[in-house]
């Protein structure tokens, strides 16, 4: 589906609304991740993941893609999780508005910022890291520009979609964020070479790629599929391991926003990343 070109402004005023915040909101700037759901929408293990951000001390953002177009999650079940539209390369221009218009807000630290997607919205991410930004039109922009990447120090990416139309299968990346990707050993949507395949463009750019590959399916960190016919399964054991994760990959690339005996316990497999 073509889509309209939009302005960052105009983007962002679009997306703004309906963006959910957590952490402090007063004080001094923060390291900051911004949070990007999967093709089902927004669900509760993805606010779950901005509660432990919060608890750390960081700022967190969701940005719900779907709301501001009068997107139901039936319809993203049904439309943007079977790729009839909105591809990643679509859904870009989402994360460079929200990137833009979040680096402005005050007691964001502009130059400190993680951004981190699940499936559809890791897609996105990898995606926007492919386009040079230097030219009207990419990420569906009218005036895209990579200095609103430039605080950008990480990704987190949990069981990107690295199938047909995933840019990164591809193209190089033109930028090289120090990367911590999560693969689902028994990923249905994106078979685990497919989803290895993609990380090999950050590494062909110098990126520091860090990977686990997770014993458990697609949305292995997602309450909800049971009583439904789906090959997916909620591990809450690995879906604890990953919100670890995630916390100690924020503070080894964000830096410590608060005493680590404020924070939010760390299983041992999470420390480590902050060693």
């Amino acid at each position: 589906m073509l889509w309209p070109l939009d302005t960052l402004e105009r983007r962002w005023d679009m997306l703004a609304p309906h963006v959910r915040t957590y952490g402090p909101s007063a004080g001094r700037d923060r390291p900051t991740v911004i949070l990007f759901h999967g093709c089902a929408g927004v669900r509760p293990h993805i606010e779950s993941y901005a509660e432990c951000a919060a608890e750390a001390g960081f700022r967190a953002f969701i940005v719900d893609s779907y709301t501001p177009r009068g997107w139901s999650l039936a319809f993203g079940a049904t439309l943007v999780c079977s790729g009839a539209t909105f591809w990643g390369r679509e859904r870009a221009g989402d994360v460079l508005a929200a990137t833009w218009g979040l680096s402005q807000e005050p007691g964001v630290d502009p130059s400190r910022l993680c951004l981190a997607g699940w499936s559809h919205g890791s897609w996105s991410i990898m995606d926007l890291m492919t386009m040079p930004l230097d030219r009207p039109g990419e990420a569906g922009l009218q005036d895209a520009a990579p200095e609103c990447l430039e605080g950008v120090k990480s990704l987190f990416l949990a069981y990107p979609y690295g199938g047909p139309g995933a840019l990164s299968r591809s193209k190089p990346w033109v930028r090289a964020p120090e990367i911590f990707g999560v693969v689902a050993e028994r990923d249905h949507i994106t078979g685990q070479a497919d989803a290895l395949r993609v990380f090999d463009a950050p590494r062909q750019n110098a990126a520091d790629v860090q990977l686990w590959i997770a014993p458990g399916t697609h949305a292995f960190d997602a309450p909800g599929h049971e009583g439904f016919p789906s090959p997916m399964r909620y591990d809450p054991d690995l879906a604890s391991g990953c919100q670890d994760r995630f916390v100690g990959f924020l503070r080894r690339t964000l830096g410590e926003p608060k005493a680590r005996s404020a924070a939010r316990p760390a299983s041992d497999a999470a420390a480590a990343l902050d060693a």
